[in-house]
Parts: structure tokens; C-alpha cells; sequence
């Protein structure tokens, strides 16, 4: 039985914990309203000889089915609670229909 990831999961975490963002595609086409589990310094941990290195980064975590095209880096979003604008760098999908976009600051 296939489980629905959208329906049962991802669905329910973005009304419970998302926040509104306009999303604007570096390749072309209007910018859209999506919404994202947003987390302006989520840590991540790594091994770099055998020495644990931390780093944190903003974060937002969204369901790949409202985007048109898959999220790319040097894709825009501005959080619209804060008015703070963002540029991709990392897109890491999960293979379950969410992915954790890696921000970089522009402005706001």
C-alpha cells in the first residue's frame, strides 16, 4: 500500500507549521505563493576529519507538488511575514515529495 506523503504528512506539517513565501524562478515565469516550514538558522552537523563541524543556515522545507518546475538554486523566495529575501544554494529533496531548501541572505 502506498502511503500518501502529501495527504498524511507533508500536507498537515505545512498547515501546522508553514509560513507564506513568494517564490520567484531564476529560469523565467511569474513568481508564486507557496508555503514552507521556514527555519532562519537550522544546524548541521558534519564529519570533517573526524572532527565534528557545525554550521547553521536558513532553511525552508516545502512540499515539491506546489511547484509548476522543481526548486533550483539561484531561485528567489521572500518570507512575506518579514519581507526578507532569499537565493537558493542547495536544493536536497527527500524522495518522499519534500525538500529542504538551503538559503542564502539577500536583503530585508
Amino acid at each position: 500500500m502506498a502511503v500518501d506523503w502529501d495527504g498524511l504528512v507533508h500536507g498537515p506539517v505545512a498547515d501546522a507549521f508553514g509560513q507564506a513565501a513568494l517564490y520567484a524562478p531564476f529560469a523565467g515565469g511569474a513568481p508564486f505563493t507557496i508555503t514552507g516550514v521556514f527555519d532562519e538558522a537550522y544546524a548541521e552537523v558534519q564529519e570533517l576529519a573526524d572532527q565534528p563541524v557545525a554550521s547553521a543556515s536558513p532553511v525552508l522545507g516545502v512540499q515539491l507538488s506546489q511547484f509548476p518546475t522543481p526548486p533550483d538554486i539561484k531561485d528567489q523566495l521572500t518570507i512575506l511575514a518579514s519581507g526578507t529575501v532569499y537565493v537558493v544554494s542547495v536544493v536536497e529533496p527527500d524522495g518522499h515529495g519534500w525538500a529542504k531548501l538551503f538559503l542564502n541572505w539577500v536583503s530585508g
